[in-house]
């Protein structure tokens, strides 16, 4: 086994099922570590006892053996490897439907309807469902099911008929209430519009609107009512940084990417919208910068996808790349981008 410090990736395969672990390490300090560990309490010892053989697979630099590891463990899907393995279903996005009086709602993924916007994605459904939940009252937007039928004030119609709110949010001042003429189209349509600015980064009313509020509670020494505005005022805080975080990886994260490797074995990564679409070995010939040339030119040349549309099986990668440029934003002196 080597025993250089160079970065590389380790695997204890569990034949005939495939790897049981996959890891980026120095191999040989791992797997020392592992025969220290307490069997069967620790994860270490379980993947030793599991095991029938260890490969390990060389790899130039710590961004390299990152990479290999994250593909490799969404290959293969091993047992004792579980923060990778999620795919889209532990993110969420924020749908706005189509159609008369849209809604936001939280899914699991893009459906592929070119009239629906898509924002994410985001870690934690149940939180992004909480934030959603504060930014709709705080917009009085509706709530209720999506094929329910609207009706708004400046619609006409021939008879006069009694109208009965699909819930209870209209009647205590947290809908506009458009499934009863309680709002015209255009009403609700600047509440839309306003939601839409905030998911978008461009305005933060709904957040002042809570903070007023809180506020106001506390001048008058309504503190546990003003706790509560607190606390919704935090959540969509925390869905507002998670669109600050999206936003840097998808919008800021476009360039080529030059990362010098052991001997000399440097790569260059052309990354578009938070993925790697293509790594190459440095050019070191004038065709080799041909080549390399025409690369850059067919991959940022395509049309890019709305900044709200995120594939879920990129997702992990993009989260992993914009970790790393946070984690060393050093690194950005080694991009150039893409005019």
């Amino acid at each position: 086994m080597p025993s250089s410090r160079l970065c590389g990736l380790q695997y204890e395969t569990a034949l005939p099922i495939g790897p049981a672990f996959i890891g980026c390490c120095r191999a040989r300090s791992r797997l020392l570590s592992y025969f220290r560990c307490a069997y069967p309490e620790e994860k270490g010892a379980r993947i030793l006892r599991s095991a029938e053989k260890i490969e390990w697979e060389y790899t130039p630099s710590e961004f390299a053996a990152l990479l290999q590891e994250l593909r490799l463990i969404k290959r293969f899907r091993p047992r004792y490897n579980v923060a990778m393995k999620r795919d889209g279903r532990n993110y969420a996005f924020i749908k706005l439907t189509k159609g008369a009086a849209p809604k936001l709602l939280v899914v699991r993924g893009p459906t592929g309807e070119d009239a629906d916007i898509y924002y994410g994605p985001f870690v934690g459904a149940l939180r992004v469902g909480e934030a959603l939940r504060e930014l709709n009252d705080a917009l009085m937007l509706r709530d209720c099911r999506t094929d329910m039928k609207m009706f708004f004030s400046d619609q006409t119609e021939l008879f006069q008929l009694a109208r009965t709110p699909g819930c209870i949010r209209h009647e205590i001042g947290k809908c506009l209430g458009p499934c009863v003429g309680g709002c015209s189209a255009g009403q609700y349509d600047e509440r839309v519009a306003l939601a839409r600015a905030f998911l978008d980064g461009s305005d933060d009313s709904p957040i002042n609107l809570l903070k007023t509020e809180m506020e106001r509670l506390s001048a008058e020494l309504e503190f546990e009512r003003a706790a509560v505005y607190r606390d919704k005022f935090e959540r969509l805080e925390a869905l507002r940084a998670q669109f600050g975080r999206l936003r840097f990886a998808v919008e800021n994260l476009s360039f080529v990417y030059t990362v010098p490797g052991h001997e000399g074995e440097d790569k260059v990564y052309l990354i578009r919208r938070g993925v790697v679409r293509a790594e190459v070995a440095k050019p070191r010939s004038s065709k080799d910068r041909r080549t390399m040339k025409q690369m850059v030119e067919d991959i940022f040349s395509q049309p890019a996808s709305p900044t709200a549309q995120v594939p879920t099986h990129e997702i992990d990668e993009l989260l992993l790349l914009s970790s790393w440029f946070r984690r060393f934003p050093q690194e950005m002196k080694r991009t150039k981008h893409v005019c």
